[in-house]
């Protein structure tokens, strides 16, 4: 005999129920919400992407390390995405000619990484990806941060509960030229920048002697003349953001993101509560991306959210948006002839906007209530012949128990009301 098969899902990666979904999906709805507000259009592709569109300037340690990349049938090679950012930039260079720029899009969909399954971090994850493609640095840059500061805030935060930290991949890059450092020496030098905070100290000190005798960061906190103007530029930045509102800016010299492809703008908004010290979301400016597929550079920059790491901060700080997963109202049949009747009424509920579930089995009128309750559905009405003559129903509230009596076609706006 064959052994049965698994129900655990394949590791690092997670199934929504739909309860799970529902709430899930109340965090997308309050994104879709401001970011439709700022004038963003919805945009999707397909998670199959050409590997070489990631090997190009995506980060060498998630395309080496972290990327589902295989060969298809017909011998190409083939990634899951690990990130979206490319083929938003493939897709904008296809159609360069056509496109009214700028662009202010946003995509919410799945990706995947090969890594480590932990608090946050998920083999799929779901994320949502915002960019506004076609305007230099400037206005664009603190529009973008500023979405980002909102999204956080339509769900009821405040902005004590995070810190929106920037920085300039411009201002390390000069750093890194100022101290001397050659172009491939800067890359192995950004690239364990951004894991700092991740280490000890010292081994983070032992490793960047490997890379160089100078430490660039102690340039940028010397004022040197040379770099003083990126500088300028991040803290200039930082003070308009707070003007408009965003006043958990700061300056974070040591930010750099992951990514090879920033050319300016680099910032993240960080949860600073204890229980949940981590990123939530992050981005900045890519001006060159889009030359890898010819033509002249497109500014661009933009941002993308975690939808898991956004869930953590919003159970760490009990800003869980409410969410209905479960029909409104459960109509029972007191004989299985009375199944029609109760079809159509729920049909004409249905055209009024309500999530109704109509009996379709032969139990008893108790165990229908019963299988009401067991489902978390609030109201219940039996719909039968003496219904249908009357034009009346008795709606039950199976919290309370409590019954009322009103014209069928009252229930739509009782049920609304409660």
């Amino acid at each position: 005999m064959n052994e049965p098969l698994s129900t655990d899902p394949y590791k690092g990666v997670r199934d929504f129920y739909p309860e799970d979904w529902a709430q899930f999906d109340a965090i997308l709805k309050k994104q879709r919400q401001v970011l439709r507000s700022w004038g963003y259009e919805e945009y999707q592709a397909s998670p199959l992407e050409p590997a070489e569109l990631y090997e190009k300037k995506t980060s060498e340690e998630i395309v080496s390390e972290q990327t589902y990349t295989f060969e298809d049938r017909g011998g190409r090679r083939v990634t899951l995405r690990p990130e979206m950012t490319p083929t938003l930039a493939r897709m904008v260079a296809g159609k360069r000619r056509e496109l009214p720029f700028p662009l202010r899009w946003f995509s919410i969909g799945n990706r995947f990484r090969y890594e480590r399954p932990q608090r946050g971090r998920t083999r799929e994850f779901y994320q949502t990806d915002v960019d506004l493609i076609g305007l230099p640095s400037g206005e664009a840059d603190i529009e973008v941060v500023m979405i980002a500061d909102q999204i956080l805030k339509s769900f009821g935060a405040t902005g004590n509960e995070y810190e929106v930290r920037i920085n300039s991949r411009a201002l390390l890059t000069k750093a890194c030229d100022v101290s001397g450092l050659t172009p491939e020496a800067t890359k192995t030098y950004l690239r364990l920048l951004d894991k700092k905070d991740k280490m000890p100290e010292a081994d983070f000190a032992a490793k960047r002697a490997e890379i160089t005798s100078s430490d660039p960061l102690a340039l940028i906190e010397s004022g040197d003349e040379q770099i003083r103007a990126e500088k300028d530029a991040v803290q200039v930045l930082v003070e308009s953001l707070k003007a408009r509102g965003v006043q958990s800016a700061v300056f974070s010299p040591t930010l750099t993101r992951g990514f090879d492809y920033y050319t300016g703008l680099t910032f993240e908004i960080f949860d600073i509560n204890p229980e949940n010290p981590r990123a939530l979301l992050g981005g900045g400016r890519y001006d060159r991306l889009l030359e890898l597929f010819g033509g002249d550079a497109i500014p661009a920059v933009g941002f993308a959210v975690g939808i898991t790491t956004l869930t953590d901060f919003l159970t760490t700080h009990n800003l869980l948006p409410a969410s209905a997963h479960a029909p409104q109202l459960y109509i029972g049949t007191p004989s299985p002839e009375d199944r029609a009747a109760a079809a159509r009424f729920a049909q004409d509920l249905r055209l009024e906007g309500m999530r109704v579930s109509v009996n379709l089995t032969e139990k008893p009128l108790g165990d229908q209530i019963r299988d009401a309750v067991k489902r978390s559905i609030p109201f219940f009405v039996a719909y039968g012949a003496e219904e249908v003559s009357t034009g009346r129903v008795r709606l039950k509230a199976l919290l309370t128990g409590e019954e009322n009596e009103l014209p069928a076609t009252d229930v739509p706006e009782y049920v609304s009301a409660s």
